[in-house]
């Protein structure tokens, strides 16, 4: 294997499997727009490349897709680009409460906290801090670099009680995969990077790199005894020389935050590391209980 890393790009060939995983350019989008590659806009009136979708316009089906959200009421949950009982079919998420398999009873406004990790850009370890502090759990969703190169890291993390989750060990677009033992090569390999570094199994908890998944793909996770993890609240956070404004990011999140929500932020961000307590006492404030995503689906730990 040829691999050559950089921050923001890292490139990657093996047998059978080759990929170019680049964190894109955002491109904002309004209230009521879908973003292609899975990510939401971050403010509103700007200009968007999404596409309008209705209460009833949610897919049933899906062939390959980029995980989407429209948003349409300020602290009530998003549409997805696939139904919740889409989802559930493959032991899939992207908000909880919502597919039949999970009621509320210990909360009525949980919230999971989740973080998706491609490089180590040096604010991993203040989060930790402030989650320990706050004694909130959370997932943090991993490639193989990012293990390979910050085991200690890794160890903290799931010592300290959080899941550490598949993200692949070379973050391709999975959609493009068809071929059913390539999938597995892409999870198995995570799996024993991690097994290598902590000594311990893998929770098993899949996020899709970039959101790209495809129906195949969730019935192969599904095979694997994986919950797929999907997102209903994010926004523009890794662009690494441009990060969003504290203020503006926290009157966002809040702005979007809603019961059942699974949070994806990333732990390359700047901003998060500086507005993560913050956020976590508003939402505190405002009745919400952060919950681990080790009580969701099959992949219950």
């Amino acid at each position: 294997m040829f691999k050559f890393d950089l921050k923001k790009a890292v490139l990657y060939t093996s047998v059978g499997v080759g990929c170019i995983a680049v964190l894109f350019a955002a491109t904002v989008a309004p209230l009521g727009k879908i973003l292609p590659g899975g990510h939401i806009g971050a403010s509103e009136g700007a200009g968007n490349a999404g596409t309008e979708q209705t209460e009833n316009e949610a897919v049933e089906t899906a062939a390959e897709v980029n995980w989407g959200l429209s948003f349409r009421q300020a602290g009530q949950p998003p549409v997805g680009n696939a139904t919740p009982e889409y989802l559930a079919k493959y032991n899939a998420y992207y908000i909880a409460g919502s597919n039949g398999k999970e009621d509320d009873s210990k909360s009525a406004k949980p919230v999971y906290l989740t973080f998706d990790a491609g490089y180590e850009n040096g604010y991993t370890a203040e989060i930790l801090d402030i989650l320990k502090e706050k004694k909130v759990p959370a997932a943090f969703f991993l490639v193989g670099n990012y293990i390979e190169e910050n085991p200690e890291l890794v160890k903290r993390m799931e010592a300290e009680g959080h899941i550490v989750g598949n993200h692949t060990m070379h973050h391709p677009d999975m959609s493009a995969i068809a071929d059913e033992e390539a999938f597995k090569s892409e999870i198995k390999e995570l799996e024993d990077t991690y097994r290598e570094a902590v000594g311990k199994e893998i929770p098993k908890f899949y996020r899709p790199p970039q959101g790209k998944y495809s129906e195949a793909n969730l019935q192969q996770a599904s095979r694997l005894g994986y919950t797929t993890l999907f997102w209903s609240l994010a926004y523009v956070d890794w662009l690494e020389n441009d990060q969003p404004d504290e203020t503006e990011s926290i009157n966002l999140l809040n702005k979007r935050i809603h019961p059942g929500a699974i949070v994806l932020l990333h732990s390359t961000s700047k901003t998060n590391s500086r507005i993560l307590g913050q956020l976590i006492d508003g939402w505190k404030a405002q009745g919400y209980e952060f919950r681990s995503v080790s009580e969701l689906g099959t992949g219950k730990v």
